[in-house]
């Protein structure tokens, strides 16, 4: 249901907890999209008879969980994205890794560049032709029998920085065959959630923290939220 992935809403904004495998707006494999899927879903709840308007400010990858901003109005839409570009939205994620000897926390500096071919970040130690920098802090937050889990400051927003990044360290995330996991998780996706945003609203200028909650489906997900 639509209506349970809303975490917040106003007139101006909508954040959804994106479960694994949604599409954050449209693609060639033409599955239908959350924007599709939350217009759908506005236009019958608010009895809207025309079009209705929804932007996608930022993405997060497919098989990746978590927060994401739609904006309703253009207004909205055209200042959070200048916001994102310009980097004053906070992005928290967490990260599932293999329980490996890594310093507890970590500012990882890399170069990165995108190979369309097979659609995955190539990383570079040091500046290079046509790569663009990319920069995490990582924080371990809690250590399970077999798992870490780590929490993550982006500095930058690459296309798959964090897992291409966490990959280049030698802690592929949990499921991400793509980057090195030995094993893919049962439902396709890693263990990768967009948990936490921070920014001020673009219209009414007061402070938005949003905490998006782990997929329940998954069994370390959920150890990683008990107390």
């Amino acid at each position: 249901m639509m209506k349970e992935q809303i975490i917040y809403e106003d007139n101006h904004l909508l954040v959804v907890n994106k479960k694994v495998g949604q599409l954050v707006q449209g693609d060639k494999t033409g599955d239908e999209s959350l924007l599709e899927s939350i217009k759908n879903f506005i236009k019958i709840r608010d009895a809207k008879p025309g079009n209705v308007f929804l932007g996608l400010v930022h993405r997060i990858d497919r098989p990746t969980s978590g927060l994401v901003i739609y904006a309703k109005t253009s207004k909205a839409l055209s200042r959070l994205t200048q916001m994102v570009k310009n980097r004053e939205v906070k992005k928290t994620y967490w990260a599932v890794v293999g329980k490996e000897m890594i310093p507890q926390s970590q500012r990882l500096i890399h170069y990165l560049k995108k190979n369309e071919k097979n659609n995955k970040a190539i990383v570079f130690p040091k500046a290079t032709e046509g790569a663009k920098e990319a920069i995490l802090t990582y924080h371990v937050i809690k250590t399970l029998d077999n798992y870490l889990l780590l929490e993550i400051d982006l500095e930058t927003g690459r296309h798959h920085q964090i897992r291409a990044q966490l990959s280049k360290t030698g802690v592929p995330i949990k499921g991400d065959l793509k980057y090195g996991s030995p094993r893919s998780n049962p439902d396709g996706g890693i263990n990768l959630h967009a948990r936490k945003l921070e920014f001020i609203h673009p219209v009414t200028k007061e402070k938005i923290e949003i905490i998006a909650p782990v997929p329940q489906n998954d069994a370390v997900w959920r150890a990683c939220e008990e107390q």
